[in-house]
């Protein structure tokens, strides 16, 4: 899609605009199209990846804390 960038911008604007005016519910709708349209680019389409290795380093991180488990000491 080679008007990728005019959507992105637009709905960037969009929200913008609805964050000024205090309309919540519109301003929530732009920013995730927003997202949508920037993972679709090249270059956010490393994000989901980037996104759900941090999950899964905080799930590695913090599940010996929430299961009580001592860490082995030599």
């Amino acid at each position: 899609m080679p008007s990728i960038g005019l959507l992105l911008l637009f709905s960037i604007a969009a929200a913008w605009m609805c964050i000024k005016s205090r309309a919540a519910g519109p301003a929530s709708v732009f920013s995730a199209l927003a997202l949508v349209f920037f993972v679709s680019t090249p270059i956010g389409s490393g994000l989901p990846d980037a996104i759900g290795s941090l999950f899964s380093t905080m799930d590695h991180a913090t599940t010996p804390a929430l299961n009580r488990e001592v860490a082995a000491t030599r």
